[in-house]
Order: structure tokens, then sequence, then C-alpha cells
């Protein structure tokens, strides 16, 4: 029997047997065996304004008959990849500031890891001395339950320990705290103050349990960071585009960080963009020297095609209220996990805006309940004992109460 030639992510390589989407439409995909699922993962935290936008479609194909693609190293540049940066901009906490961007949630991360080690050796005088690693001030602060994506330095930086097992000896320079505890972070501060360059944390952590911020945690660890000259770095690459029923999770929780990363539902994921949204002072610093050369960039940063898929989405999230609608779709979710709670089907649940982890009693394996829930037309992510929802923002009232009726049959 030959094997399979694709490799699947996040599965076991011996699998052989998967099941095959062919097509989609809104909030329901279609196997190839005809049957219809209600996409209550929005694939996989991002598709926001649901599946098959002609217009998004569209606006990409008259795109790549103009210009298919080119590169934005020195010296060239777009027109989309600047009205895509200018428009992000215009909706983060930093409408003064810029954007870099590039290709994927993990690329950000990255990005973010290497400009908040940068702008320290910058600041201390030190970048691109020969024979030099720059600043002292190098550690990053990772926070326990936090993804951050599968490269290197994001896979270094995850407080989700499975995910780096494997793979050797990580990214060096990488503190972990613990949980919603700003104690440990001070403990973290006041043992490595001067050498600590950044904290990098999700406002709402995603894959990691979708466990929304403690009162008064993001602003005290913004407090930390400048008392002791570090930035804060938000991984927004799920919580941001209208997740958390603002742009950005930082707007929601009114704490603003100097860098920001994101991706999904950017484009919701018509094409692979991500990115990281650099504040005013991040800025100054990166052009204080003329002559500096910013040496990091991917061969898609800034691709025309990816940067008009933003510009399509984020003008339909707009005109349909998706980020207002964000808000609706939690507060009616809400309203059935009490009635899962009150019935002893859910032992609670956690979450935000329109995205959510439900948890199940003791004893329960949310794979068993995601497979149950498959089997009855709805798609969703199940994790130890928690099952994920995060639909499209054009979900309708209908299949969110279809979704906590599929939930509740499937979980007694």
């Amino acid at each position: 029997m030959t094997t399979p030639a694709l490799l699947h992510s996040f599965a076991p390589p011996a699998k052989e047997q998967f099941r095959k989407l062919v097509r989609a439409e809104g909030v329901r995909v279609y196997a190839d065996d005809g049957n219809g699922y209600i996409d209550a993962l929005a694939s996989l935290w991002y598709c926001n304004v649901g599946h098959g936008r002609a217009e998004i479609i569209d606006a990409i194909s008259a795109q790549m008959r103009e210009l298919d693609t080119y590169s934005t190293f020195d010296p060239f540049t777009n027109g989309p990849a600047e009205a895509g940066a200018d428009r992000i901009r215009s909706l983060s906490p930093h409408p003064d500031g810029r954007v870099f961007l590039c290709s994927s949630g993990s690329e950000s991360v990255d990005s973010a890891l290497k400009i908040s080690r940068l702008v320290a050796q910058l600041r201390a005088g030190t970048a691109g001395s020969e024979g030099d690693d720059g600043s002292d001030r190098q550690i990053i602060i990772r926070r326990d339950r936090g993804y951050h994506g599968v490269n290197f330095g994001g896979t270094s930086a995850q407080g989700l320990p499975l995910n780096r097992k494997g793979w050797g000896e990580m990214v060096p320079g990488i503190e972990q705290m613990e949980g919603d505890d700003i104690e440990s972070a001070a403990r973290l501060f006041a043992e490595h103050g001067d050498r600590i360059a950044a904290v990098l944390t999700e406002p709402v952590q995603g894959a990691g349990g979708v466990y929304t911020p403690p009162d008064g945690y993001l602003e005290g660890l913004r407090r930390l960071c400048d008392d002791h000259g570090a930035l804060l770095v938000f991984d927004e690459v799920i919580s941001g585009f209208g997740r958390t029923g603002s742009w950005f999770a930082s707007q929601t929780y009114d704490v603003t960080p100097d860098l920001i990363t994101f991706a999904k539902g950017v484009t919701s994921g018509y094409l692979p963009l991500g990115g990281v949204i650099c504040s005013r002072a991040v800025c100054d610093v990166l052009e204080a020297d003329p002559d500096f050369l910013f040496r990091h960039g991917y061969t898609y940063s800034g691709h025309p095609a990816t940067s008009t898929a933003a510009l399509a989405n984020i003008e339909i999230m707009e005109r349909e209220g998706l980020v207002d609608r964000a808000v609706e779709i939690g507060a009616r979710f809400r309203h059935g996990f009490d009635a899962l709670v009150s019935d002893g089907v859910l032992a609670g649940y956690r979450g935000v805006g329109a995205v959510f982890a439900a948890v199940l009693p003791e004893g329960r394996e949310a794979t068993d309940v995601r497979d149950r829930m498959f089997d009855a037309g709805v798609i969703l992510r199940g994790v130890g004992d928690w099952l994920a929802l995060c639909p499209p923002l054009v979900i309708e009232d209908a299949d969110i109460d279809r979704i906590v009726d599929v939930m509740a049959d499937a979980a007694r």
C-alpha cells in the first residue's frame, strides 16, 4: 500500500485516514460523502466572515491579474501592502505606529521576539557590533499555558510543555511566569529586571484553554514592563480582528502593549497573512539611525494578494458590523451554556466575545464528545476536558442553538 504523501499537522504520522472536505459556504463545510457540518471553530480560530465570500475571492483574483506577486525588500513596495498596513494600524491601539507583514501567526511571533531583542540592542547602542551579541537585555518572559505558534522562537516561548517536547534544545533566554499570578511575574522582574527584553502573552489564552485575564493582570504586566524598561508583547493571533468584541483584545481590556502580533482573522484565512503592529515608541527606536538596516523579512512579506484579501475582509467586517456581532454571539452561547451547567452536562465554561471553552465534567473525554458532535454535524476542537468554540462571526442564532443542543446530547 502506498503511504500518503501529505504529512498532516498535529496528527500521528502513521495515521492514514482523514475526513476529506470538498467545499464550504457560510458557516458550513461539506465532506466528500455529501454531509454538511457547522464549522464551530471557524476552521482553526480564523474564518471570521465565513466561507465562500465572493467579494474576497474576486478582489484577490483581480489583484493577481494586475500584480500577482513581488517582494517588498528594498527598494520595492506595492499599493496593497501599503494600504493593508495602514488599514490595520488604523484599527489598532497604535494608529501612528507601523506594521510589519509576514505570512502566519508563527512568523509574527518570531518577528516580535526578534524585534524585542533588537530594540533592546538599539537602545543600548550595541546593535550590529561586530562579534557582539548586543545588549545584555535579551530575556523573554513567557506565560504558563501560552501558545505562540510552532516556529523555533514561538515554540521556545510556549507555556505548553508538550509542544516543546522532542525538538531538542530550545532558544535560550526564556523564563516562565506562572499562569495568572502577577506576583510570579514580579519575582522574575526582581531577579532579572535589567536583562528582560519583553513579556510575551496572549491577552486571551486561546489554544491553552481560552483563559481570560483576571482583573488587573494585564495592567500589572504593563506596569512591570514600564518600571523596568521592557516591552509588552500581546499575541493576538486568535483574539485580533473582532473575536473579543473589539478589533483587538487590547482594546477590550484597555491595556496597550508595545507590539501586537496578528494573523488568522485579518484575512479570515482566505490567504495566509500575519504581522506585527509596532508602537510609535518602538518605531522611534528603529528609525533613529538613518543608516540602520532592518535585517528581517520573509519572501512573502507584503504580498499584494494577501494584503488585498485583508482589505476586502476588513471591509466586510465593518459593513456587516461583525465586531459588535461577536458580543451578541457570546451572549447567546452564555445563555445556552448556563442551561447546560445547570443540567450538569457541563462543569463550566470560559470565554469572551465569540470564543469559548466549554468544560466537561470530570471523567468525560473531550475527544469523545468532539467525535459525537461531528457525527451529529458540528465541528469543534476537543482538548483534555474542554471543547473549543470559535465560530464565524456571521453565524446565525439558530446555528448557535443547534451547536448547544448537539453538545447537550453528545456530552451526556
